[in-house]
């Protein structure tokens, strides 16, 4: 069984080896807790694993996630990590077709005389420049207040409200109590720069600037409160740079062990152990565990633990990924800016304000958007890491796009030819913004096929288990306390005691953060 004889009974069991899990791992072995892992996919990482994505070329991608922002430095000082992400120069560049009038406005990172001067060229004047900024000082306010509560037990949503009154009375009224299309109304007037900045609020899920459930309001906070800045950076060595990283430190411990290629079947809860059966070698297994932490969605834990799935509750994904491998960067028709500085950001394809209030009304109509909004990120301009020497010699990059409203229910019926028309409408919504077509820049694989993999929400509940696709695994909860009994526990306890959630089905989880990791541990140790 891999080199190791499978223990009566340990400490932990984790089920799933996404970057949680192992964040988790890491926690208990280090504290001297025996900790086996199992993972069902025949490689670890979960969503946060790379792989050479297109034959006969070295280039590693990250499949499914992309930047870090969420990762607490906490984290990384507690585990020793030997983990580097680095800054983009470029913030982001928007561009704009309306009628026949072109319009563009990149951010750059660390320059603000650059920044106030686009926004003046943008608009003719510093109003929405002076409203961009005093968003910016809101979510800087709360997310002082936020971000290091995220890895402490939970608040009550009175204390949270109070410290970042303390600070700024408004930015708690606007982002927690208000839907966000209030203050983004009132503090910027331009569509381009409207839509940039809402953007945030809806990776990943189905929403609208004034949608009153205020999911749209707890997607941005996500967003924006990283490091505390908001800032989201690069992994250098990519994605599994971190899985890589977590793996190592989990196993200088001596008390972590994992089995790939073996999912877990059944979950039996004990009062004082628990029993955990899986698969492995097609056989099955069984062994005992004090805590059973697990990785994966409630919908998963449900199943194991004997009871129905619960969709019904269960927000459905909305995004799109591509993945591309670039033989050049392609031409703009800017008359600016060069790719190499547009691409190093978040570069926002037909993401107006009211181009994505279309295309959320028409997703709501069960029909696949005609110009679907997308964010384009290109990982190899900040870190080139990822391609062999002489790829990275030829000029190639990576490029990925993260699509907008394209719910999971699109693609149910027809996958492969859903799948294949929705990325030709992006492809063709880029190609907008292009001096050339983007085809044109694709490189080809070892088959002479373009290099391009497509994956909508229902692809990723097939290959990763994402609950309908939902790259959250259920709603975004809000970082406090929602009710009394939630005071001061961590966010990852289900009604068996010796079992926990430790991944983005927990409070405050969701997005690359290790937060339901750190805190699955802690609910462990500090008992």
């Amino acid at each position: 069984m891999q080199g190791f004889e499978l223990k009566n009974s340990y400490d932990a069991v984790i089920i799933g080896s996404g970057h949680n899990g192992m964040v988790a791992a890491c926690y208990l072995a280090n504290a001297g807790l025996s900790v086996l892992m199992l993972e069902a996919n025949e490689e670890a990482g979960g969503a946060t694993r790379s792989k050479q994505v297109f034959s006969g070329l070295e280039a590693r991608l990250s499949v499914y996630s992309y930047l870090v922002s969420l990762f607490p430095e906490k984290i990384v000082r507690d585990l020793s990590l030997n983990l580097e992400l680095r800054s983009r120069s470029t913030a982001s560049w928007t561009p704009s077709e309306q009628g026949n009038e072109y319009r563009e406005l990149l951010i750059r990172n660390d320059d603000e005389l650059h920044n106030r001067e686009a926004f003046r060229e943008l608009t003719g004047n510093l109003n929405d420049y002076e409203g961009y900024l005093r968003l910016q000082e809101m979510q800087s306010n709360l997310a002082k207040v936020v971000w290091p509560s995220l890895t402490e037990p939970l608040q009550t949503r009175e204390k949270i409200e109070a410290e970042v009154a303390k600070l700024d009375s408004a930015a708690w009224k606007s982002f927690v109590e208000e839907p966000l299309g209030v203050v983004l109304e009132n503090l910027v007037q331009d569509d381009l720069i409207r839509g940039m900045l809402f953007t945030d609020a809806r990776i990943g899920v189905s929403t609208y600037p004034c949608d009153p459930s205020l999911i749209q309001n707890r997607c941005f906070l996500y967003h924006v409160v990283g490091f505390g800045t908001g800032e989201w950076r690069v992994p250098v060595g990519g994605m599994e740079s971190l899985t890589k990283e977590l793996h190592r430190v989990a196993s200088d411990s001596k008390n972590y062990q994992i089995l790939t290629a073996s999912p877990a079947t059944r979950i039996d809860p004990g009062s004082e152990r628990n029993s955990v059966y899986f698969e492995h070698e097609g056989k099955q297994y069984s062994t005992q565990a004090k805590h059973i932490l697990c990785n994966a969605s409630q919908q998963v834990l449900d199943r194991l633990l004997g009871k129905e799935p619960d969709f019904e509750t269960c927000f459905a994904g909305a995004g799109f990924k591509m993945n591309m491998l670039l033989k050049k960067l392609p031409r703009l028709r800017s008359k600016r800016y060069d790719a190499s500085e547009a691409f190093a950001g978040t570069v926002h394809i037909d993401e107006g304000y009211q181009q994505m209030l279309d295309s959320y009304h028409e997703s709501q109509q069960h029909n696949m958007p005609a110009c679907p909004p997308g964010e384009i990120y290109c990982h190899t301009l900040t870190d080139p890491s990822i391609l062999s020497v002489p790829l990275q010699s030829e000029g190639y990059h990576t490029i990925t796009l993260f699509g907008l409203d394209m719910p999971y229910d699109l693609f149910v019926s027809d996958p492969d030819s859903q799948r294949k028309e929705a990325a030709t409408r992006y492809l063709k919504g880029i190609n907008k913004y292009l001096a050339e077509p983007i085809q044109e820049c694709l490189a080809s694989d070892a088959d002479g096929q373009p290099c391009v993999e497509a994956m909508s929400a229902f692809d990723l509940e097939e290959k990763i288990h994402l609950p309908h696709g939902n790259i959250f695994h259920g709603d975004l909860t809000w970082p406090f306390a929602e009710n009394q009994r939630e005071v001061g526990s961590w966010g990852v306890e289900t009604e068996h005691d010796g079992v926990l959630l430790c991944g983005s089905a927990a409070k405050r989880g969701g997005a690359v953060s290790g937060i339901p990791g750190h805190n699955a541990a802690m609910a462990i140790l500090k008992a």
